[in-house]
């Protein structure tokens, strides 16, 4: 059995995105042994246990800090050669752009094996490449990518960054999936509860959300997520009146996640940058409207009926900071709903058509049967 070693600065019960594409494709692949080597975040997450299909290795004492994130690429190295030498691993596989450092750190120390490099960035190439503090490690990160086997991308916009990065060879897009099984359709109701799920950073545009519902007296808004803005957003609710519109239903377990999402009417997320999202292919599987930007890879499957002539319309797109937009979109799908119906209908084809684990799986399978 091929053994492939993860590295991924986190993992469950830290969940977002990447955490959850790394679970419903490993699971899915029971033929290949994959080990993972994530941080610590909390004192009481246990330092080594099954997860799946992965065995799960966390590295730290139990904290979040800024600190320990820089200390995990050269700790991350160091268990990494300390756990080739019990299990000699076929490859090596680097969730996200900087899990390439303990990967490159490894290649110094003469422990050369395939490695993969799956894109699953959210921010955009300027924040995760060109930092003051990154630039100096950026030689790093090119050897990173002039060196890897492979590339996935989540989206064609991050498939781009391969090229940028000095990547040799031709990326191929794997998007991040929906469980099916989960997230079911139901047609829209007509209200105007709106929903959205994010971590509460200032990329995902949740601020622009609370000014929407300025523009909204009937309008509702539940947010799912946590983050280091909340009580930012939380004071600008205040700040501007609405705070008792809201609900915070702060971190969501993703198996709950879809039963909110038969309470609301509308998924609205207006992302600044955004690798993929999830939440947006998921909402479109539970048959809620999605009032999105086009952001990055968003672009990939929010058609607008007026921006993207050529497709048939999946979603509702609005400008980045852009509350009046995003309060127009709502005021269009409560108006019609006949246009809703057809519109939710696509969105929920084409996520089973493209969105599925199962087939997320297979192909991702074969890019790691190819690595040795």
């Amino acid at each position: 059995m091929k053994k492939i070693l993860i590295f991924s600065l986190a993992y469950y019960p830290q969940v977002g995105g990447a955490e959850v594409a790394l679970k419903e494709i490993t699971d899915r692949i029971p033929d290949i042994e994959f080990h993972l080597l994530t941080l610590r975040f909390n004192a009481a997450d246990v330092a080594e246990e099954k997860i799946g299909n992965i065995f799960v290795h966390r590295i730290g004492r139990g904290n979040s800090s800024y600190a320990s994130k820089i200390l995990f690429m050269p700790r991350a190295a160091s268990a990494a050669r300390a756990l080739h030498r019990a299990h000699r691993f076929d490859a090596s596989w680097a969730m996200m752009s900087y899990m390439l450092f303990p990967i490159v750190l490894l290649r110094f120390m003469d422990l050369r094996c395939p490695y993969l490099l799956t894109l699953q960035d959210g921010d955009s190439f300027e924040r995760v490449f060109g930092r003051w503090f990154i630039f100096p490690f950026r030689p790093l990160l090119s050897y990173g990518f002039r060196h890897v086997a492979a590339v996935t991308a989540i989206s064609m916009y991050l498939a781009a960054w391969a090229k940028r990065m000095s990547y040799r060879g031709t990326p191929q897009v794997i998007p991040n999936g929906v469980d099916l099984a989960r997230f079911t359709y139901s047609p829209h109701r007509g209200g105007g509860r709106l929903v959205t799920a994010s971590r509460l950073v200032e990329k995902n545009g949740i601020d622009v959300i609370i000014r929407t519902l300025t523009h909204l007296p009937d309008a509702s808004l539940l947010i799912c997520g946590s983050g280091p803005r909340e009580a930012e957003l939380k004071r600008l609710a205040e700040d501007l009146k609405v705070a008792g519109r809201m609900e915070w239903y702060g971190h969501v377990e993703h198996t709950k996640l879809s039963d909110i999402y038969k309470t609301a009417d509308i998924f609205v997320r207006p992302s600044r940058s955004e690798g993929m999202g999830n939440s947006f292919v998921e909402a479109m599987a539970a048959g809620l409207p999605v009032i999105a930007t086009q952001e990055g890879g968003i672009a990939d499957f929010l058609f607008d009926e007026k921006r993207n002539l050529d497709k048939e319309p999946t979603g509702w797109a609005v400008d980045k900071d852009s509350p009046g937009q995003i309060a127009a979109a709502v005021k269009d799908i409560v108006a019609n709903p006949d246009k809703v119906a057809r519109i939710t209908q696509n969105a929920a084809k084409m996520v089973r058509e493209k969105y599925n684990w199962v087939l997320i799986a297979r192909a991702m399978k074969r890019v790691l049967d190819n690595l040795v």
